[in-house]
């Protein structure tokens, strides 16, 4: 199973650490990490997976492998910049989103157009009319993260 698994390049210390558990706990569940290979939240994911044994696929927004992070198994030049947002959501079976800008909100919105199931760590909630819309399901530790998207994603 590919996860992806999204978040901004530059992170608080909490956030790499919780990134880090999602990665490794993912690994654990032979899922592979799929991100956009940089720094931040897509380093520590990869990271945790790699330590865990995991192997993580890091596609990349410009033209330059060199670009990847130290933890990505395969790295994948696009050149697309953040299009390759695309990429990344459209090769993963369900999406963690954890802190984040724009660009994961991105990637959390094309994820809900196309189906997959999102789950995320103290990222976007949506609302529309001043009603929350409840499709980003929320988590509050790795674990549980990996485990309410693993079950989504087996329920379908």
């Amino acid at each position: 199973m590919i996860i992806g698994v999204v978040g901004g390049d530059k992170c608080s210390a909490e956030m790499a650490r919780i990134a880090e558990e999602v990665g490794a706990e993912l690994a654990r569940r032979n899922c592979i990490v799929i991100c956009g290979g940089r720094g931040g939240v897509m380093e520590a994911a990869c990271k945790g997976a790699r330590e865990a044994g995991g192997f993580t696929i890091g596609v990349l927004p410009g033209p330059d492998r060199s670009e990847a992070n130290k933890y990505v198994s395969v790295p994948i030049v696009t050149n697309m910049g953040e299009a390759r947002n695309a990429i990344i959501v459209l090769s993963s079976q369900g999406i963690i989103a954890l802190d984040g800008g724009y660009g994961t909100l991105s990637e959390i919105a094309l994820a809900l157009k196309r189906g997959i199931p999102v789950v995320g760590i103290k990222t976007w909630s949506l609302a529309v009319d001043e009603i929350t819309e409840e499709s980003i399901l929320q988590a509050a530790t790795a674990a549980e993260a990996v485990a309410m998207l693993l079950g989504r994603i087996a329920a379908r």
